[in-house]
């Protein structure tokens, strides 16, 4: 069995219990550029979202794992796979660690997981992932996991009135 535990953190499915972290993630306004929310999400519509948490990767073609931090079980981020295609044996990678947890080496250590699983447990091909062109710290953090810068879309991202590049990653399995 795929463990999806490493020294600092622990990669698990979502629980009923995560509610309020996840509330508090996807209604913070600073995120939203990178998850393209537009809009705040309620409660309720969360509770959906986890009770439907289950479906299987095949099914929902996405992944969305809690970042723990294993000493204190505290929730310090989430990791995902998205747009799932198991015929081109491929998948979206995205990270967000909580503002309080970083540069404690926790997404080194939960994309390191999850790059593991996907090739070993989901026999992906490959991961792409998309990134700003100035966020500085997901370019450094793919880069240290050997993604290949392979592209540019201009003007890709609006935000705060300005368009912005995003950069297309790439790491294909050995």
């Amino acid at each position: 069995m795929m463990k999806l535990t490493g020294k600092k953190i622990t990669l698990r499915a979502l629980e009923p219990e995560d509610l309020d972290f996840l509330y508090q993630i996807e209604n913070n306004e600073s995120f939203w550029e990178i998850s393209h929310t537009q809009t705040p999400f309620s409660k309720f519509i969360l509770k959906q979202y986890l009770e439907n948490a289950h479906l299987d990767i095949y099914e929902a073609k996405q992944l969305r794992l809690l970042i723990e931090d294993t000493s204190t079980k505290r929730q310090v981020g989430m990791i995902d796979l998205f747009d799932y295609n198991p015929m081109h044996k491929r998948a979206g990678i995205g990270i967000l660690i909580h503002p309080k947890f970083q540069k404690q080496g926790l997404a080194t250590e939960a994309l390191s997981l999850l790059i593991q699983y996907a090739f070993s447990y989901l026999n992906v091909h490959q991961l792409y992932a998309n990134i700003t062109a100035d966020n500085s710290k997901s370019l450094s953090l793919f880069k240290k996991h050997n993604f290949q810068k392979v592209g540019i879309k201009k003007d890709w991202i609006l935000s705060e009135g300005k368009f912005k590049d995003e950069v297309l990653f790439q790491l294909i399995k050995d």
